[in-house]
């Protein structure tokens, strides 16, 4: 039993020191800074704050066949009082593509983020996120689609003559 206690503290110890534990500080990222006027600070500092209202932030496609590729467009306003900046829109995977408008959004105005769905290689239940990034507080928003791919019209008339 000694033993094996030895040889987990070890593996611990190992592990520990794999993950690169150091007390450096690590620099910011500026990856997801897409919008190069998102980057321009003086936007929202002397002329006020933006903020997303989202009409809303889920979406079901309910059901769609196997190859379809869906749409919807989440609606928003910019409800503060500085221009609105969408810097980056981001699925969590390839099926799921946003287009967002690259441009300023005034207090008051509306824009929305749509997003296509392509169910070519799905099926049964699925819900995907998409990460909004913007020049709000707070700056991230989740969007979520769901729905359910069917099988194509011949694919479920094989599978009932099985």
């Amino acid at each position: 039993m000694h033993m094996k206690n030895s040889i987990l503290f070890i593996a611990l110890g190992l592990l520990t020191a794999a993950c690169g534990n150091s007390n450096k500080p690590q620099k910011a990222s500026t990856d997801a800074v897409f919008n190069e006027a998102s980057a321009d600070t003086s936007q929202t500092s002397d002329k006020g704050v933006p903020a997303i209202t989202w009409v809303k932030v889920m979406h079901d496609f309910g059901k769609i066949t196997q190859g379809e590729k869906a749409e919807y467009s989440f609606k928003f306003t910019n409800t503060g009082s500085g221009q609105l900046l969408i810097s980056n829109a981001v699925a969590t995977c390839g099926c799921t593509v946003p287009q967002y408008s690259k441009e300023p959004i005034n207090p008051g105005e509306s824009g929305f983020i749509k997003v296509i769905f392509d169910s070519e290689k799905r099926l049964d239940r699925f819900e995907k996120s998409i990460t909004i990034t913007s020049n709000t507080s707070p700056a991230e928003t989740v969007l979520y689609i769901t729905g359910m791919v069917i099988p194509k019209p011949e694919e479920q008339e094989r599978i009932m003559n099985q």
